[in-house]
């Protein structure tokens, strides 16, 4: 007995096609955006401070939403200038000399394709002649009532220093919105009873 082999074209086409795509090379995955260099570099024992921070990625960067912070061993923000992002680099200047010390580098940048990335290291001041860092300050001390920084400043002072939001006054006025409120609903509740009965 013989077989029909008569191939279709459906079958024909479907055949083609995948012998098609076994020859095409397989496209390689879009990487996300990572650090690929550092001035100064991770885990760095510089003899001199740095005066800048330059980090390079491997993709161009978008200047609007790239943060790079520098940090001392007791977590306190080290004044620096505004990130200035060229191509698939960012820096930050240092606008006054670091003691010896630890520092962390710490990012946040967005890349061309809209993907966060985000990380940190540190790095080593050792300068034979440099001053030293102070000590870390422990958690539990007391913050520089001086200090103008929003990190540490006090709830009342990050809002203006005026304590308008809190206090007996306010919650006096929260009270009589919330009789005012029960009232106006015992009211309406009241109006529909009567005109059902």
């Amino acid at each position: 007995m013989r077989t029909n082999t008569r191939s279709t074209p459906a079958g024909f086409l479907a055949a083609a096609l995948a012998a098609a795509l076994l020859l095409v090379p397989a496209a390689p995955a879009a990487a996300h955006n990572s650090l690929k260099a550092a001035t100064p570099a991770k885990n760095a024992q510089l003899a001199t401070a740095p005066t800048e921070i330059t980090l390079e990625f491997l993709q161009k960067l978008d200047p609007a939403f790239t943060t790079i912070v520098l940090s001392d061993a007791a977590q306190q923000k080290i004044p620096t200038g505004e990130p200035m992002v060229t191509g698939a680099t960012g820096t930050i200047s240092i606008d006054g000399p670091l003691p010896n010390g630890t520092y962390t580098v710490a990012y946040r940048v967005v890349s061309a394709d809209g993907h966060p990335v985000q990380g940190s290291y540190p790095f080593t001041v050792a300068d034979p002649a440099g001053a030293e860092a102070p000590p870390p300050v422990s958690p539990a001390a007391e913050p520089d009532p001086t200090a103008t920084d929003a990190t540490s400043a006090s709830p009342a002072s990050a809002t203006g220093g005026d304590n308008d939001g809190g206090g007996p006054g306010a919650l006096a006025v929260v009270g009589v919105g919330i009789v005012l409120v029960l009232v106006a609903g015992t009211a309406v509740l009241l109006r529909r009873r009567r005109g059902t009965a």
